[in-house]
């Protein structure tokens, strides 16, 4: 029997590797001669570097950088096994983890440090860089990247605007003549696993700025800020960003990577997938387990479990899910092309606890699916 077991992190307890290992031993007690893959997963975010490295033998580097309140930090980024194309993740750099709950604040937050890591990557000679965009503490439009990358973002007496989402109302002018010309000959692949755009409604602030801090006046603010920003980059570089799906990403990184540098903004998932090279191991497998740490609405819209399930389907591969909670609006599994999804937490434990001992509930749950495979 071959089992390609690939799932996502479990945020706040476990990596994606931690996942997988646990989901092997679960299945290895039941079924103790099976061939199990394990390819743990990423969709841009938390764990996509690691995903990356991992599976093509790369290398990991660090670099000491600004942090999205201005501290310096040591930030972690990774050259793959083919030694010229970088990983580098946003939430490395300036990731909502990284800063406490009461000092969030996307009115001073800065994604200068994501900057900082691409010239890390330059400097060591990397020829295509793969940004994943998730888990950002940022609103700033992308300005603190580009600021490090050489861009002026200047106010009415031609000074550079201070860090952060709070001040992009100030910019009366973009100069990008300063603009590290090694950028020209790199390409970038975004991994970006939303699709919102810069402003509105749907935008990154109204969405994702309650996270980071805002409440609803600086979200207005921030939302704001944001349109006067995507007016100046439409009449200084002639880019128009404003509706670009995704272009809100991280703070509205996606946009800034579109405008400034080119980029493509791909799904996350089929970008790390596609260097996993999964389909080799999908084209003869008898089973599929993914999974990640909540399955809900927000994971249907591309997130990296679905991404497992759509391209099982072109292999018509029995997919299972685990998950740490499920949200019950999508427990009819078989719409989805899923076998089954499976909620590892036992019924009325506190979020804490599921946590605590989320490595041993997965390995339960894994033994319990192989019992469910072996009888289908």
């Amino acid at each position: 029997v071959k089992i390609v077991v690939a799932p996502d992190s479990f945020k706040e307890c476990l990596l994606a590797t931690e996942v997988a290992e646990a989901i092997s031993e679960g299945l290895l007690k039941i079924i103790p001669d099976a061939e199990i893959i394990k390819l743990p997963i990423a969709d841009g975010g938390e764990g996509t570097t690691e995903a990356l490295v991992n599976a093509t033998n790369g290398s990991y580097f660090f670099a000491n950088i600004r942090g999205p309140l201005g501290h310096k930090h040591k930030a972690r980024w990774g050259i793959l096994g083919n030694q010229h194309t970088a990983a580098i993740e946003v939430a490395a750099a300036c990731g909502l983890e990284s800063v406490p709950i009461k000092q969030r604040d996307p009115l001073l937050s800065t994604s200068y440090g994501v900057g900082e890591l691409i010239i890390e990557a330059l400097n060591h000679g990397a020829k295509k860089i793969i940004l994943g965009l998730g888990g950002s503490a940022t609103n700033d439009g992308g300005v603190g990247l580009m600021q490090a990358l050489g861009v002026k973002f200047l106010d009415a007496d031609g000074k550079n605007v201070s860090p952060g989402g709070g001040n992009l109302q100030s910019i009366e002018n973009i100069d990008t003549r300063s603009l590290d010309p090694r950028l020209a000959d790199i390409k970038f692949e975004v991994a970006c696993d939303v699709t919102n755009p810069l402003t509105g409604k749907e935008g990154t602030s109204a969405v994702f700025g309650p996270q980071k801090g805002a409440d609803s006046e600086m979200v207005k603010k921030l939302d704001q800020n944001l349109t006067h920003l995507g007016n100046m980059i439409k009449q200084t570089i002639h880019e128009d960003i404003s509706d670009i799906k995704g272009s809100g990403a991280a703070g509205g990184i996606g946009g800034a990577m579109v405008a400034f540098l080119n980029s493509e903004l791909k799904s996350g998932i089929e970008i790390v997938l596609d260097l996993l090279n999964i389909d080799r191991h999908l084209s003869n497998a008898d089973l599929v387990i993914t999974g990640e740490g909540r399955f809900d609405k927000q994971s249907l819209k591309g997130k990296a479990p679905i991404g497992i399930v759509k391209r099982a389907a072109q292999y018509d591969c029995d997919v299972y899910i685990l998950a740490g909670s499920v949200e019950k609006s999508v427990l009819e599994p078989e719409s989805l092309g899923i076998k089954k999804i499976i909620n590892i937490s036992p019924i009325n434990v506190t979020h804490d606890i599921a946590l605590k001992f989320a490595y041993k509930n997965l390995v339960d749950a894994s033994s319990k699916l192989a019992k469910i495979a072996i009888n289908n």
